[in-house]
């Protein structure tokens, strides 16, 4: 890379091709820019590798969308930057799928962006819940389209969701939330009264709400 952005590099799980397993695009096919977890086998890019392979994809294949995502996406943003600047094809839009738990790093990163996607898992602590609302309101105030997905666990309540619910709407209300029931290998994919319930008393809260099946693996990725 040339000139005064920099050449950056991070750890990647790989850039594959797939299907978008959950959120707002669920089902469209994306390329994945993923960051690597602990547990992952990394391959370090640089920029320009990571660019170099985005063109490659694009110039191959028909994508709805690139997704940005794996663990921590926003711990790498001088990465990102620098990819997202230097390329010159990327000609679909750009998803940012995160757990928000880093809304003072979406900064300059918005402006590449087409979406910004946070998802609660609920699997950490109740300040986890506010970094990700916050995360949704930075994405609104530089108005760029965001969306809230959230994923209950079997201990999660619907208190619980239609509280955040509740926060998202005051944050911002033209996020679009959806709730993707929690699933366990071997479930058969039907929704119980239960969903239907918990989406009637959400959307009094909030108009753009919807209930939906996550795409399991291998098909979907994330």
């Amino acid at each position: 890379m040339t000139g005064n952005v920099p050449v950056a590099a991070a750890a990647l799980a790989g850039v594959p091709a797939g299907v978008q397993a959950h959120g707002v695009w669920a089902g469209r096919r994306q390329l994945f820019v993923r960051f690597a977890g602990e547990a992952e086998t990394a391959t370090m890019y640089t920029s320009t590798a990571l660019v170099r392979e985005i063109e490659r994809q694009l110039g191959r294949s028909k994508f709805h969308s690139i997704a940005i995502g794996g663990r921590d996406p926003l711990a790498n943003v001088p990465f990102l930057l620098a990819a997202l600047t230097a390329t010159k094809r990327v000609t679909v839009p750009v998803m940012l799928d995160t757990d928000g738990q880093r809304p003072d790093m979406l900064g300059d990163l918005v402006a590449h962006l087409a979406l910004v996607q946070v998802v609660i898992e609920f699997t950490g602590p109740d300040a986890a819940i506010a970094h990700a609302v916050r995360t949704v309101q930075v994405a609104a105030a530089a108005k760029c389209a965001h969306s809230l997905v959230l994923c209950p666990k079997d201990d999660t309540s619907d208190a619980q969701l239609l509280r955040i619910v509740e926060q998202v709407h005051g944050t911002s209300q033209s996020a679009q939330v959806v709730i993707h029931p929690m699933m366990t290998a071997g479930d058969t994919p039907v929704l119980d009264r239960r969903w239907s319930t918990l989406l009637e008393q959400a959307v009094v809260m909030h108009d753009d709400c919807r209930i939906a099946m996550r795409i399991p693996p291998p098909a979907g990725l994330r």
